[in-house]
């Protein structure tokens, strides 16, 4: 498999008035196929790849017995989508961790015979015990050990994490984050929501919901066909500012929204990496905001410099495979300095969309039913101001709109806890705004 060729644009309006400080960009990176495969082609060592799969098989799992079955099944099918050669393990997770396959703690190569040998002894299997997603992952970084590239890992759960204390849970991620990527679905409403979203956010995984167990096998395929996908692990954007400058927030912003800002690594003066995860094939945005001392009119200033970096070979560098400018110019036309690139005014919209469903959706489980109107009524303005489609129908389900423009709604009293659950796993994904968009938002309109 071919390294994908990367490439980085900026969306901004570079223009600032006179005294203005803020400068915004969408930072636009897309990875396209490589070469191909073939003789002559260029592989990157990265594509070496290990898989964990980890089922929960505490008591629970057995209510109803369908839970348990779908998993197995769902589990044996990914186990079937791993290429050849992939490093792979099975593990079952109640209060403690263990070992499916193979017996031994370790991992063994993808092959006809290790395939069959996994699905066999996934389907013994049985359900007893509590809940540690903790121990779950550690056993998992043990398995990836110091292995170079791609490290993926499938997590699923159908309850809450009763059976370690969080700080227990902090730990765990603390060691796992940047070690490995870990997709976490729950099945079932039993789970919480929040709690395997600081999972998968710690990871840089998804997070997903199956309220119906017959779901499984499919969104299985889906995540080890798309772990199967990628090229390179643990591409960084690295980003540069003067020293004057301060890095107010970099932000992933589609395909869903994840604060990365707490995550950064100093790698130079003045500049910093924030992890990316995997790549194959695709395209994502980041929103990075960066504040600097106002500058003289006509003055021009290279408030960031982003490049995107890739692991080389084992001993050597981290290579810069892709390089962009965010400017900032200060000017006194004020059409100039007034207008919002559509980009951000954009991802800015949708990323207020995500904290407003979660925030509205807690303060109604908290009981705060004026907060919980306020922000989901909020979150019906957004989602129509950016055409989601999506999250407006799950929003319905939860809130009788009065009026969508003004975001009137009222709770509504019998709510089904999947539709509750589900509004609140997809707030925070996002549609993709288009380059092309010629509307300008101006500030203080609207």
């Amino acid at each position: 498999m071919s390294e994908p060729q990367f490439t980085i644009s900026i969306d901004q309006n570079k223009f600032l008035p006179e005294g203005g400080r803020e400068v915004h960009a969408i930072v636009s990176v897309e990875a396209s196929a490589g070469e191909g495969e073939g003789e002559g082609a260029p592989v990157a060592y990265s594509t070496r790849a290990s898989e964990v799969v980890i089922i929960d098989t505490s008591g629970s799992m057995s209510y109803p017995d369908t839970k348990l079955r779908a998993a197995i099944a769902a589990a044996q099918v990914a186990v079937d989508t791993l290429r050849d050669g992939v490093e792979f393990a099975v593990v079952s997770g109640s209060n403690t961790a263990k070992m499916v396959f193979p017996r031994h703690q370790g991992t063994v190569p993808a092959t006809p015979e290790t395939r069959a040998e996994a699905k066999h002894a996934l389907s013994r299997l049985t359900a007893a015990g509590g809940t540690a997603i903790g121990s779950w992952l550690r056993l998992a970084d043990d398995l990836f050990g110091g292995r170079d590239g791609i490290r993926h890992a499938i997590l699923l759960t159908d309850g809450k994490n009763q059976h370690e204390t969080a700080e227990e849970l902090d730990a765990a991620l603390a060691r796992c984050g940047g070690r490995f990527v870990c997709d976490c679905r729950g099945v079932g409403t039993d789970w919480e929501v929040a709690e395997l979203r600081k999972v998968a956010s710690a990871l840089l995984g998804s997070v997903g919901m199956v309220a119906d167990p017959a779901g499984l096998v499919e969104d299985f395929r889906a995540m080890t066909e798309a772990a199967m996908g990628k090229s390179v692990a643990d591409v960084a954007l690295r980003v540069w500012t003067p020293q004057t400058a301060r890095l107010r927030f970099v932000k992933q912003v589609s395909p869903s929204v994840e604060d990365l800002t707490g995550k950064r690594a100093e790698s130079a003066p003045q500049a910093g990496d924030y992890p990316l995860g995997a790549w194959g094939a695709e395209s994502r945005d980041y929103h990075i905001c960066v504040e600097v001392p106002p500058g003289e009119i006509g003055k021009e200033l290279r408030a960031a410099w982003v490049k995107l970096v890739v692991p080389g070979p084992p001993g050597e560098e981290a290579r810069v495979v892709a390089t962009a400018n965010v400017l900032a110019q200060w000017t006194d036309d004020e059409a100039e300095s007034t207008r919002i690139n559509p980009r951000v005014a954009g991802y800015t919209g949708q990323a207020e969309l995500a904290a407003a469903i979660q925030e509205g959706l807690q303060a109604r489980k908290d009981g705060d039913l004026d907060t919980a109107t306020a922000r989901l009524g909020r979150a019906v303005v957004l989602a129509g101001e950016a055409g989601n489609e999506e999250i407006t129908a799950m929003l319905r389900k939860v809130v009788d709109v009065v009026d969508e423009a003004a975001g009137t709604v009222r709770l509504k009293r019998d709510v089904a806890k999947a539709d509750e659950m589900e509004l609140d796993t997809r707030s925070s994904k996002t549609v993709r705004t288009r380059k092309d968009e010629t509307v300008t938002t101006r500030r203080g309109e609207g």
